[in-house]
């Protein structure tokens, strides 16, 4: 059985006196510093000196010190550094300066995991992921509410890595939404195969073979764009508030007759074979050892040749003409 919390089971209490030293301030970054700080928790930063984000960091009113000098003050050590660049960052600036019985703490679980990053047996070894992005994370905060998130305990060698991650999850406001517990494993499976074959790549792959069929039988490009891409936002915003049944029952019902019996013509058991195949490359290592080599080999430039593949396709043309017509001034690319 999951075990669910939610804010009022929580207390600050037992990490009040901790600092908690966040690692990297992008978008999550940021607004988890932001959010504990705000809720009262000790902060500093840690980053890169000269970097983009040091100025940033200071000009929204965070202590920032180097990596090494930040881990050597922290209880509890938030990595929020890119994936591809957490072991670099832990084996020269955090392993050294690590404190016996501090926390190291992630939003995500795949340098754990995939033993990229391979802790002391003296640390506590927790997980925070937020399930929004991190502007979402702020912004809900803001609004006295917050995003649902994961948690996890993969080492408690301290005997308070409980209250460590709880306590944390209830100072960046998640804890209003509620929160799972999870693992490190399930988290990392889970996260890459959603990102894959639904959230991401399913659903670019799905929309531009819905585009493209409407067009290659003659309909204008404007028009299948507005069916397949823009109104997909109102049917994620019905799943996501009601349910999927529930979305069925606030649209047409002719709507609901066509997407309940052909729905699974377009998306059928072919389909569900090739996500287990997906799937399966996740479990086994495959696409981690294939991520890694193409960093490693390309850094950043490992997604170009894909991105001009996506930015040459007539629906990001198309798409880009309308955006601006819909939201005039706005960047739409």
């Amino acid at each position: 059985m999951v075990r669910i919390w939610h804010d009022e089971q929580l207390t600050l209490a037992p990490i009040k006196g901790e600092t908690i030293a966040v690692i990297g301030y992008g978008i999550q970054g940021s607004a988890q510093a932001s959010n504990m700080r705000d809720s009262g928790l000790k902060v500093i930063v840690g980053l890169r000196e000269g970097g983009k984000s040091w100025d940033k960091a200071r000009k929204e009113g965070h202590k920032v010190m180097t990596v090494s000098e930040a881990v050597k003050k922290a209880d509890i050590v938030h990595i929020l550094a890119p994936d591809m660049q957490q072991a670099s960052v832990y084996k020269k600036e955090i392993a050294p300066n690590l404190k016996k019985g501090a926390a190291l703490s992630f939003s995500h679980g795949a340098a754990i995991h995939w033993k990229w990053i391979v802790p002391p047996k003296t640390a506590d070894v927790i997980m925070l992921a937020p399930k929004a992005p991190g502007q979402r994370v702020r912004e809900l905060y803001l609004q006295n509410f917050g995003t649902p998130a994961l948690v996890a305990v993969e080492t408690d060698y301290s005997g308070k890595a409980w209250d460590r991650i709880l306590g944390m999850a209830k100072a960046t406001g998640c804890s209003r939404a509620g929160i799972l517990e999870t693992t490190f494993r399930e988290e990392v499976e889970t996260d890459w195969f959603g990102e894959q074959v639904d959230l991401c790549g399913g659903v670019e792959n799905m929309v531009k073979n819905s585009f493209e069929t409407l067009v290659e039988a003659g309909y204008s490009p404007e028009g299948a764009y507005f069916e397949c891409l823009h109104e997909l936002k109102l049917i994620v915003d019905l799943v996501q508030r009601y349910g999927i049944a529930g979305m069925y029952r606030r649209v047409s019902e002719t709507a609901r007759y066509g997407g309940l019996t052909r729905g699974k013509v377009a998306i059928d058991q072919n389909v569900k074979k090739n996500m287990k195949k997906v799937l399966k490359q996740i479990q086994d290592g495959t696409f981690a050892k294939e991520w890694v080599g193409a960093y490693e080999k390309e850094g950043p430039q490992a997604f170009d040749k894909y991105m001009k593949e996506l930015d040459a396709h007539q629906i990001e043309k198309v798409g880009k003409k309308l955006r601006g017509i819909m939201w005039p001034g706005e960047e739409i690319t």
